[in-house]
């Protein structure tokens, strides 16, 4: 199944977070964006690393009126473990995605290798949403290295406000 595509309705999103409550893309009103980065899960190291400066990144993000969501398919135990060890004290972390919600957004999906991976999990994406729901921009992974820089994301995101830039790669 191919990913979504900009300038259409983003897939449906539907995931428990950390905090006890759930996070429905379909209920969010941000000011300009959702930004969803799809995360492979504990296992990672380089998610780790990601997801840290993701959590630095989220008062420059929240100033951009950026609603920020990271998302697994891990269970709500291995979720729980990210936070903590992670030390995400202020990142809404989703987890419990299914094979098939993956999909449907374009994610690749891999067999885990060795211990501690899970038997199938999403590699790494971003996409973000606009207002509307709309798919604004998405940077989709099939490893886990070379991912879009937090900080050139927090940039991007700052143009295509102040610029009231359109949302490209529709056609």
């Amino acid at each position: 199944m191919p990913e979504p595509r900009p300038r259409t309705a983003a897939p449906a999103l539907d995931v428990a977070v950390v905090d006890g409550e759930r996070f429905v893309l379909a209920d969010q009103r941000p000011e300009h964006f959702i930004l969803v980065v799809f995360y492979r899960g504990l296992h990672c190291p380089i998610c780790r690393t990601y997801l840290t400066q993701l959590q630095r990144a989220l008062p420059d993000l929240k100033a951009l009126g950026t609603t920020v969501i990271a998302v697994s398919g891990d269970t709500e135990e291995r979720a729980r473990q990210t936070v903590d060890e992670w030390k995400l004290t202020d990142l809404v972390v989703g987890y419990g995605q299914t094979p098939e919600s993956m999909r449907e957004w374009g994610l690749y999906l891999s067999h885990g290798l060795k211990d501690p991976e899970p038997a199938l999990f999403g590699e790494p994406g971003i996409y973000l949403i606009d207002r509307t729901g709309d798919v604004y921009m998405a940077a989709l992974n099939s490893m886990p290295a070379a991912r879009p820089r937090i900080e050139d994301v927090v940039g991007a995101i700052k143009f295509f406000v102040d610029a009231d830039y359109p949302a490209r790669g529709e056609a």
